[in-house]
């Protein structure tokens, strides 16, 4: 088992033990399948019944691992802070699409549990919890075909609190919400997910003009559709894709967060949604320094190994420096903000934008150290840096990003 020196002197046993078992998990299950995935021409095949990736569900949600971030009362495994960054960063060491997947999957149960509302929890939470089988996947409907990194950097304009764009619609009928609208083809888990933690413009309670809000949305309900699952040049194992809303009706107490009231939630579900991509995307990071670093004691030229050659050891140290940065500044983060009654969002959006970047550079660097090798589909690498790419404009671009996390600075001056 390849590792790293643990600099945390007190890091816990039990955390050694959970960081053993994923990335047994990851070497064993997450890799292989997400390899196999990749070379699916169509991804309509990917999420076919007979798909391997059922499998790969199937085994995650017996380990229980589609419940890791659900608190222990409700059966969830109950992770947070530095144990929810080893999970993440161990399965993202094995496959980032798949981790991504898997850690969506849960997002709205999640929201289930901490809103405390007892109809939802049994309805929905607890057979997911229970669930073996992966029939309840979750999703999160942010993008739309007009609106995409710009509904994060929204919720920080305090000038116009109700200038969030969007349109997918939530009309406030009696008791229900009508919703209508798309969201576009990059939703995570978009054309396999059975639940959706939906963000929608609504009516606020007091009749101001439509502000952003977040409703749980069964996706058996009338009215909704969905796409084609996208085909992309990395992540091929992540299924997204659109999701349509034809006047679905659904009772106004599935509203998580109402209108009005929802610029907190949206701080937590973009700090989230942040830190899990610094995690993740450290342990790609990791997977191609070691990736290269066995390579390079393996390829002779100039007849001896080329980790022998002074170019190729500055060129690895540099990887392993930013690996380890990746996961002292993303660790410390998501720590800190799992913790604190306010996130430092701020600090979330520098791990994403971080260790997504580093995570690319590293993938890069390690292409290089493969040389021509690099570029054969034989080799995992090819696989590694194109999934690389695709995080620096997921879950926000890191430029838009950057300027909103600029924001938050330079309004605490």
């Amino acid at each position: 088992m390849k590792t790293y020196v643990e600099l945390d002197i007190d890091f816990p046993p039990v955390l050694a033990e959970l960081k053993s078992a994923v990335h047994r998990f990851a070497e064993n299950v997450v890799r292989p399948t997400a390899t196999a995935l990749d070379r699916i021409a169509d991804p309509q095949q990917v999420i076919a019944p007979d798909s391997i990736l059922w499998k790969f569900y199937r085994s995650a949600y017996q380990l229980g691992y589609h419940a890791a971030m659900i608190p222990t009362e409700f059966g969830g495994l109950g992770l947070h802070g530095v144990g929810m960054h080893v999970f993440l960063e161990e399965l993202g060491w094995g496959s980032a699409g798949l981790a991504i997947s898997l850690g969506v999957a849960g997002f709205p149960f999640e929201a289930l549990a901490a809103s405390g509302n007892r109809e939802l929890i049994d309805r929905y939470l607890k057979p997911f919890v229970a669930d073996r089988e992966a029939k309840y996947i979750g999703c999160w409907p942010v993008t739309e075909p007009a609106h995409g990194s710009d509904w994060g950097s929204s919720i920080l304009d305090d000038a116009d609190p109700t200038n969030r764009g969007g349109r997918v619609i939530a009309r406030r009928e009696g008791d229900d919400y009508v919703i209508n609208g798309q969201k576009a083809a990059w939703v995570s888990n978009g054309t396999i997910a059975t639940h959706g933690l939906t963000y929608l413009m609504a009516a606020s309670n007091n009749g101001q003009p439509r502000a952003g809000a977040a409703i749980f949305v069964p996706f058996d309900l009338p009215g909704v559709s969905k796409g084609r699952p996208l085909d992309k040049i990395g992540q091929r194992a992540l299924n997204q894709g659109e999701i349509f809303f034809d006047n679905v009706r659904i009772p106004a107490r599935y509203m998580l967060a109402e209108p009005g009231n929802f610029d907190l939630f949206g701080m937590q579900v973009l700090t989230k949604a942040n830190g899990t991509m610094s995690a993740v995307f450290t342990g790609v990071a990791r997977a191609a320094f070691e990736a290269a670093l066995d390579y390079s004691r393996q390829r002779i030229q100039g007849g001896k190994p080329i980790c022998e050659h002074q170019l190729i050891q500055k060129r690895l140290f540099e990887m392993f420096t930013k690996v380890e940065a990746c996961r002292r500044l993303s660790r410390a983060a998501m720590e800190y903000n799992d913790a604190a009654a306010i996130p430092a969002l701020e600090y979330a959006m520098a791990a994403k934008t971080f260790c997504t970047q580093a995570a690319f550079e590293v993938a890069s660097d390690a292409l290089q150290v493969f040389g021509g090798n690099g570029l054969s589909r034989e080799y995992g690498i090819e696989k590694i840096f194109r999934d690389a790419r695709a995080s620096l404009i997921e879950d926000g671009t890191n430029d838009m990003l950057s300027i909103a996390g600029a924001q938050l600075i330079l309004a605490q001056a």
